[in-house]
């Protein structure tokens, strides 16, 4: 049986990706993950198809410096723009958020309404919709732009703040009149408002988290290819920031459910003339 200690490349926009980490290391507990959070030019929902796919091919080519088993896009906007374009510029097996959460809503939705929650670019790219599509194309899919929820989740604002409560009423009223199967949490910043968003469309709709079906595909991935990690040591979690690593690793501790003290902070421009070895982390006095 192989014994794969390289690790797992996870990277988002920002913080909303480390609930895919928090999902993985549950899922997949022996495995080391290199995370990058490019908190510098978050959020990414309202940029252009080229700005993402630019940044997204520039953090591949810093992961890659560590040896990744495979790279995981736990952003749905670069998994809807530039996953596309890039997976076959790459060696590295590379898995989205997109097919993985299009899947699980299809499966549950047993030929319902399925509603997309999610960035503007995203919704604009129909990845979704074109992929739930390719499972089911009698299923009905409605889409919604939520572009508050990334900033809201990344400014640290709790389930009971009165601006996420208005914020969720405000983009799921026309949703709930619809009366979905099934919703898709379709930017994994959003499970950070599960809470609010489930009891605003009630109890019968089901709420699919990328996050979760992302690691699950993960996990089938690593298994196919025989590059699961047979460490019964917990996996080390080293985390890459674009800006502001203090805020980072205070605001990741909600996402994670534990202190990150592994954090550094390298510059998109800093990319090109990296060479291993990779940066060391420094170590972080995080109050929480």
């Amino acid at each position: 049986m192989s014994n794969d200690q390289r690790p797992i490349a996870v990277f988002d926009s920002g913080l909303g990706g480390l609930t895919v980490v928090r999902a993985l290391r549950r899922r997949l507990p022996g495995e080391s993950v290199i995370y990058f959070g490019d908190t510098a030019r978050v959020p990414y929902g309202p940029k252009s198809a080229e700005a993402v796919t630019r940044f997204t091919r520039e953090i591949f080519q810093f992961l890659l410096h560590f040896d990744p088993k495979c790279i995981v896009v736990a952003c749905n906007t670069a998994s809807a723009l530039a996953v596309p374009e890039l997976v076959g510029e790459f060696a590295v097996p590379v898995i989205g958020t997109v097919e993985p959460g299009a899947a699980a809503a299809a499966k549950a939705s047993e030929g319902g309404l399925v509603a997309i929650l999610a960035t503007e670019a995203t919704i604009a790219s129909n990845q979704y919709r074109n992929a739930i599509n390719r499972y089911n194309p009698r299923i009905p899919v409605v889409q919604k732009a939520c572009p508050l929820f990334v900033p809201i989740v990344e400014e640290g604002r709790e389930e009971r703040n009165p601006l996420v409560r208005m914020a969720v009423a405000e983009y799921l009223e026309a949703v709930r009149r619809l009366r979905p199967a099934v919703v898709v949490l379709g930017c994994t910043h959003y499970p950070m408002l599960r809470g609010p968003i489930a009891e605003y469309l009630g109890e019968s709709v089901v709420l699919v988290d990328t996050a979760e079906a992302t690691s699950e595909a993960v996990e089938q991935l690593l298994h196919d290819s025989s590059s699961l990690s047979n460490d019964s040591n917990r996996g080390r979690l080293l985390c890459y920031v674009s800006d502001n690593t203090q805020r980072f690793a205070s605001l990741s501790t909600r996402f994670l459910g534990h202190t990150i003290t592994d954090v550094v902070r390298i510059c998109p421009e800093e990319f090109a003339t990296l060479h291993q070895p990779a940066p060391t982390p420094r170590r972080l006095r995080v109050s929480v």
